[in-house]
């Protein structure tokens, strides 16, 4: 599938800061699951600094800006063309093993209520079974916590979304991590974006899912918000090890006072595809 990405952050800050830095993961994964047609990253009147890629291989850019700055626009514009590989992440070049990823953070970090629920879900599932664990994590997730909008917080953690019994994709893959944690999986927080339709429900086109570490099949994908693994309508940008580290936007401002934040995103199909 081959789908157009239009995508803007507009921070506005009263009063203006005397210096913004911003850190961007905001460049889709170099892996098999896709393959980006073109892409552009602009920031109004930044200067952008040197790009690296992490050990998770997920490419980071910085973008810097003097002040007085009282607003900050990113936008993201590009196509990229998605393929369906069964939720495995395939190709991604990255050094830091699995296993790192079995620290929990602290919206991560499971309570007693978290522990019961992985413990239920793998009852009765073979330890060896690491893939069939994995799924019966994610559908209790997803039976656990309700997508409700507007119900917890950017800080909201797994914990606290659980006993809400209400969260968005974030409170999920939260969740998800959390519980695999319990049954000594590694996991981690993947952001991106999702192409959905009215048919798909009422979902963000900024989402998030959570991988799971499979032994032979490597990071495999699981989105309890709709009960899939990523398939060819979702385009991965980076991971960590909750919704902070995995952030496609990271600042700093140098200066006290009021931040506002609007975004607009846009996923759709790109006019390309229907032409050929």
């Amino acid at each position: 599938m081959r789908l157009r990405v239009d995508h803007e952050s507009t921070y506005r800050f009263d009063p203006p800061m005397r210096g913004v830095v911003q850190s961007l993961r905001l460049t889709p994964t170099l892996c098999e699951n896709q393959q980006v047609a073109d892409w552009a990253i602009s920031v109004e009147g930044a200067t952008m600094g040197a790009g690296f890629r992490d050990g998770a291989g997920d490419w980071i850019e910085t973008a810097m800006l003097l002040g007085p700055v009282d607003t900050v626009t990113i936008r993201v514009e590009g196509e990229i063309e998605t393929f369906d590989r069964g939720g495995i992440l395939k190709g991604n070049r990255e050094k830091i093993p699995p296993e790192a990823y079995l620290r929990p953070t602290r919206v991560t970090k499971p309570d007693r209520a978290l522990r019961e629920l992985a413990e239920t879900a793998v009852e009765g599932i073979d330890p060896a079974a690491i893939l069939d664990r994995a799924h019966a994590l994610s559908h209790a997730v997803e039976q656990a916590i309700a997508y409700t909008p507007g119900q917890t917080a950017e800080s909201t953690s797994a914990a606290e979304a659980l006993a809400l019994g209400k969260g968005v994709c974030q409170d999920h893959a939260h969740a998800l991590i959390a519980a695999a944690l319990c049954v000594g999986i590694p996991a981690r927080y993947v952001t991106g974006y999702l192409f959905s339709t009215e048919e798909d429900g009422a979902q963000e086109a900024s989402h998030a899912w959570a991988e799971l570490a499979i032994p032979i099949l490597g990071w495999v994908g699981f989105d309890p918000s709709n009960g899939t693994c990523p398939d060819e309508r979702y385009i991965r940008l980076g991971s960590g090890g909750d919704a902070t580290e995995a952030a496609p936007i990271r600042g700093i401002a140098n200066g006290a006072g009021e931040e506002n934040l609007d975004v607009k995103v846009v996923v759709k199909e790109s006019q390309s595809q229907h032409q050929q």
